[in-house]
């Protein structure tokens, strides 16, 4: 296939997921939001951005180095995608600076938050400001002094202030420019993580605030004293964070995860932002010293580092000027007062978070934990929180005596750290734990309780499409099936033995698991579809998940396409398919939801002769998750579970509120609103209150009558 033919079928990845960037700032950009929800969605948006410049151009970077010729799926280079990448990044930069400044710091403004500068402060604003700057800056900061071809080892992801000083030949001090002259000198100041980003100052408003880098910019001369200052700007460094290990060869996981976490703190410089203040020459110094290209150079007409806003956005009041909070709602068929066991034995449980609480999954480990009827706890874990019930539980159980088996992924980029320590306290306390699979990412979430019953051994579990996380549960939506099936439970046993017994699985009943499996189960579904639609048969695929960008799982849907497929996609980020082109895929639509959720459940449905087939994954349809990690595919089999994934895509597919269009060209547009519009979220919320309400008004009413104490 050439490279124009690709260019045709295809979208590039970064490319897309630079599109999926922006449909996040939209939502800061759209007034009808309130205004800490829009500055929420644009430090997300700079955040994530900060995240793709570490990873995906990390990647690209590595790319280069080593001299790959591997061209993607639209047959773009390394060096020609990050050409590309480039122009679409910048725009990107200069809207979300040109919001800031124009709309989000002036709405702001209104709502009694002022983000002041420097020259705004009155003599009492003034006096709390330097206090601050002589007892968290002058008394700790160091002023560290540049020199060509020795540039200081500086943080990733922090912010930095240089000073271009007049020189002084008496000094004889490190020189910017020519040496005889000794005409200027160049001095960085660190601010790094323990200097607080702003300074709450006193005011008459609500909240006012300034960043802490124009508070030291303005005191500088206490560092130093008579020299004039030319020139004083802001410079943040974005370092590859790509940083892989080879655990095929090594022989401690842990300490080369360690190397790692050191590594991104000193590893290669690939983005260079500088303060729309900075000099021509000043930059080009930097980026000469950085051995960067212009390529890498953004330069920002505003405070650098706009995710550091976050924290303002989720103060504690300003309840008018957020989202009314949703609360998750209990799940009406598990009772809160019987153990859990009987209600998922009863059947089977099907949640969506996080309209519906999150609590019946960690009932589910620390009911296990204080149950002397069970035997054993086997769970996969990802990403966790960092006061997280699920691994206490599973450390009490451990001390208890219970078998608890846990595999913990080390690898599970940028909460290396976190899960080092609790992988640590899970040992010490006595349990068994895996580092993930030699080779694999371990992926899947899954559970596995053995419980002794008078029946004899019951096997309780729970799969769920998001990680065992009790915070983001709160925020990311995703699918829990709690099941005492014993078909399910022989799988998962069956998963678990494979994981931490280093063997290769033997066939399992009802769920697929990637690598061995998945890949062939989604593309055998596909193949049925059709093969019935060129029968003339009913034939459809609908599926909701985060990214699409395997080129088999594409060129087949191309195909299914073709021969009459009716195929609908909810795809949050990447979509490397172009849909609606003429002979190739004009049977495909492609929608893309952003909301006060981050949507992150991954259901599948396939018509399958008008049989329904509905499943679950903790897998995208991405080559990374198909061949490289430990996924799970899951069928929903309950007719009532079934029947409430169908009606979840339903609404997802009506929704006109805050719904994208994707084009063939790889661009989005709004789809267009009905009267009255349909929000999704809004509908699952409306429901699983209403589910409660009715529940309440069912329950029987019962007279308990006071008796005598006595």
């Amino acid at each position: 296939m050439n490279k124009t033919t690709q260019q045709k079928q295809f979208v590039n990845r970064e490319l897309s997921w630079l599109e999926f960037n922006q449909r996040v700032l939209n939502e800061a950009i759209d007034e009808s939001n309130p205004i800490l929800e829009r500055l929420k969605f644009l430090a997300i948006s700079c955040s994530n951005l900060d995240e793709f410049f570490m990873v995906r151009v990390g990647g690209l970077h590595l790319g280069i180095a080593s001299e790959s010729t591997q061209r993607e799926c639209t047959g773009l280079l390394p060096d020609e995608q990050l050409n590309q990448i480039r122009g679409r990044a910048n725009e990107m930069v200069n809207d979300q600076y040109q919001l800031f400044n124009d709309s989000i710091s002036k709405s702001l403004c209104e709502a009694g938050i002022k983000i002041s500068s420097i020259s705004e402060l009155d003599g009492q604003q003034l006096d709390a400001v330097k206090t601050f700057f002589e007892d968290e800056v002058f008394s700790s900061g160091s002023p560290l002094a540049v020199e060509e071809g020795r540039f200081p080892l500086l943080s990733n992801q922090t912010v930095n202030l240089c000073f271009r000083l007049k020189g002084d030949q008496e000094l004889q001090l490190p020189l910017f420019g020519d040496e005889d002259l000794f005409e200027e000198r160049l001095l960085v100041i660190p601010i790094g993580k323990r200097i607080p980003r702003f300074v709450f100052v006193p005011s008459k408003m609500p909240m006012e605030l300034v960043f802490s880098e124009e508070i030291i910019k303005h005191f500088a001369s206490r560092f130093f004293h008579e020299q004039e200052v030319l020139e004083s700007f802001a410079f943040r460094l974005t370092r590859n964070a790509d940083m892989r290990v080879d655990d095929e060869v090594t022989s401690d996981l842990v300490e080369s995860m360690e190397d790692v976490l050191d590594e991104r703190t000193t590893g290669e410089c690939v983005r260079l932002e500088v303060e729309g203040t900075a000099s021509e020459g000043s930059i080009k110094f930097l980026k000469d010293e950085l051995s960067l290209s212009d390529r890498e150079v953004y330069v920002c007409k505003g405070p650098l580092g706009l995710s550091s806003l976050m924290p303002i956005a989720t103060t504690t009041g300003f309840d008018g000027h957020k989202y009314v909070q949703w609360q998750p709602q209990a799940v009406t068929t598990i009772s809160p007062t019987e153990s859990i066991f009987d209600s998922i034995a009863t059947e089977d449980q099907i949640l969506f978070h996080p309209y519906q609480s999150y609590d019946p999954v960690v009932r589910l480990v620390t009911e296990a934990a204080e149950d002397d009827a069970v035997l054993a706890i086997k769970q996969t874990l990802y990403r966790t929180s960092r006061n997280s019930r699920i691994i206490e539980a599973l450390q009490r159980a451990a001390e208890s005596g219970k078998s608890v088996t846990v595999t913990l992924e080390l690898k599970a980029r940028f909460d290396e750290a976190r899960n080092i320590s609790w992988a640590k306290r899970l040992e010490h306390a006595g349990a068994n734990v895996v580092y993930g699979v030699r080779g694999l990412k371990t992926h899947a979430k899954a559970t596995l309780i053995v419980r002794r019953e008078p029946q004899g051994i019951v096997r309780y579990c729970h799969f769920g499409t998001g990680n065992y996380n009790e915070q983001t549960a709160k925020l990311y939506t995703d699918i829990s099936i709690l099941t005492a099936d014993t078909d399910y439970g022989s799988d998962a046993a069956e998963f678990f033995n494979a994981i931490t017994g280093f063997s290769s699985p033997q066939e399992l009943r009802k769920i697929s698991m990637a690598p061995t499996g998945l890949r062939k189960k989604t593309m055998e579904m596909i193949a049925i579809e059709i093969a019935n639609a060129k029968k003339g048969k009913p034939a459809f695929i609908r599926g909701k998940f985060n990214s699409l960008a395997d080129d088999s799982i594409i060129k087949q849907l191309y195909e299914a396409s073709q021969a009459g497929v009716t195929i609908d996609l909810n795809v949050r980020g990447i979509c490397c398919l172009r849909p609606g082109v003429k002979g190739l895929s004009e049977n495909i639509r492609v929608v893309s939801l952003i909301d006060r959720y981050l949507e992150h459940a991954r259901i599948f449905h396939f018509c399958h002769g008008t049989e329904d087939r509905v499943f679950i994954s903790s897998a995208d349809w991405m080559s990374r998750n198909l061949d490289k990690r430990i996924e799970l595919l899951v069928p929903i089999e309950s007719k009532s579970g079934m029947e409430k994934m169908i009606n979840v895509l339903d609404t997802y597919f009506n929704d006109d509120h805050k719904a994208y269009q994707m084009r063939s060209d790889g661009t989005y547009r709004r789809r267009k609103r009905k009267s009255p519009k349909v929000s999704s979220q809004a509908c699952f919320q409306e429901l699983a209150c209403k589910e409660v309400a009715d529940a309440e008004t069912r329950a029987p009413i019962s007279f308990t009558p006071h008796t005598s104490t006595s």
